[in-house]
């Protein structure tokens, strides 16, 4: 469409110094680029998750690079389809960001950018505590995120941080608002009505796009 800037999508690997894991992703990089955001999937999800995908095709359009990344390799999704521990330690979560962004911040094409993270489920709060761990992280955004689980590190964000959450999510809700008054940073919580944990309803993912998208032009 005319306007849209041209996207280039690439593969990646990002290397983790924890067993000589090498965590697959993939990189978009619109031209121009006003900043980049790396996504933290939830638990029992990947980077082809089709809700994360959407809303990076969204920030795409407005010219934000994004990192879609597995945070567990190959063989450790394979445990954790059995066992399911794997996707709620998310101090090993974080790390795994803390490396994504350490990656990003020596590739040429990304060094200089400005650097955000989208968080969904239990990935919304490895995100908050990679991002208490890093002052370069100037925003977070959560969709369905469980933010509860950072824990004691919640009051150590300083990123500005929106927590989106489906009018319909009750349990969910009563987390992030319990979550939202720990926090010490700029914070918002934004309730998508009608909207389930899952955000299928008609709009509701569109909604959770545009208040990202907002979020982001602020903040990157």
């Amino acid at each position: 469409m005319p306007g849209r800037p041209p996207v280039n999508t690439q593969p990646i690997q990002i290397p983790i110094d924890e067993r000589d894991v090498a965590l697959d992703g993939d990189l978009a990089l619109p031209e121009p680029c006003r900043g980049v955001v790396v996504f933290a999937h939830g638990s029992g999800s990947s980077r082809h998750s089709p809700r994360n995908r959407a809303v990076a095709a969204s920030l795409q359009q407005a010219g934000f690079a994004t990192v879609l990344m597995d945070l567990l390799s190959a063989d450790e999704e394979a445990i954790d389809r059995h066992t399911a521990h794997l996707r709620f330690d998310i101090e090993l979560l974080a790390r795994r960001l803390a490396a994504a962004t350490e990656w990003l911040t020596k590739q040429s094409e990304t060094a200089k950018l400005t650097l955000g993270y989208f968080g969904a489920s239990t990935g919304a709060a490895a995100a908050l505590v990679a991002a208490a761990n890093d002052p370069r992280v100037r925003a977070v955004v959560s969709r369905g995120g469980r933010p509860d689980l950072a824990g004691s590190r919640l009051p150590e964000v300083a990123a500005p941080t929106l927590l989106i959450v489906g009018g319909a999510d009750g349990s969910v809700i009563a987390l992030n608002q319990q979550a939202l008054r720990a926090m010490r940073c700029v914070k918002e919580l934004a309730i998508v009505p009608g909207a389930t944990h899952l955000f299928e309803e008609p709009g509701a993912l569109e909604r959770v796009m545009t208040l990202a998208l907002r979020w982001f032009e602020r903040h990157l």
